[in-house]
């Protein structure tokens, strides 16, 4: 990752330069934007162009820079495609980590983070974003929980429960936030109990209909970003 600011110039990696200079058609003069997750976005000029690499200059600022909320998004992975879409969709809605969580459900005993993070960069760059969320390893639910902060809440789905955004209202004003999202055959009951008896746990409802582990993410998301976020 590469500071950016006026006259900064910009190293373009192989694949950077078949994208920009193979699949785009740029060359020497024209303007692509960037981002590095600090400084905002800017215009640039591309000074070199090659096959293997190239050389980009930055010219000025084009949007300040713009974090999400202190909002963590915990899930248990499911099928590689409705998990891309889980870290697609949690990156455009401004999540500001993001955390495969192996249950005691949990299908998936593995992932491939570095393919994860490679989502969370397109989906930053595809809806304009300044800030890409690192995805964590996937890392056993109950390692996670020994290590909580007390000073971060964690906001549990669960489908036995009524009423997100009246619960989510009064904890107003808290800042530091989580979201679990369960696998697919929920959480179990031992994983309940010890998540309603963390201090920090705020257990909600998604509404009366049980939702796919993806569609639970967004609405989730959603209700949190109405209550208590940026939205």
């Amino acid at each position: 990752m590469h500071p950016l600011g006026p006259g900064q110039t910009v190293p373009v990696s192989r694949d950077q330069a078949h994208y920009l200079f193979g699949v785009m058609r740029l060359g020497l003069g024209d303007a692509v934007l960037l981002f590095d997750g600090v400084h905002g976005e800017w215009r640039a000029e591309v000074a070199e162009a090659g096959k293997r690499g190239g050389v980009l200059i930055c010219q000025d600022q084009t949007k300040p820079q713009q974090n999400p909320p202190d909002l963590w998004l915990l899930f248990a992975p499911i099928k590689k495609a409705r998990t891309d879409f889980i870290v697609e969709k949690a990156t455009e809605m401004g999540a500001a980590r993001i955390c495969p969580v192996q249950t005691d459900f949990t299908n998936a005993e593995r992932i491939r983070q570095d393919r994860l993070q490679a989502h969370a960069v397109e989906a930053a760059e595809q809806c304009g974003g300044t800030f890409v969320p690192p995805v964590a390893e996937l890392e056993k639910l109950d390692r996670v929980l020994d290590g909580w902060p007390d000073d971060r809440h964690l906001m549990f789905c669960d489908e036995a429960l009524v009423g997100a955004q009246e619960v989510l209202r009064a904890e107003a004003g808290s800042g530091k936030w989580a979201i679990l999202i369960g696998p697919e055959g929920g959480f179990s009951p031992a994983e309940r109990a010890r998540l309603t008896a963390m201090p920090q746990a705020v257990a909600v409802s998604l509404g009366p209909r049980i939702l796919r582990a993806d569609t639970a993410a967004v609405a989730a998301m959603t209700i949190w970003q109405q209550a208590l976020g940026d939205w």
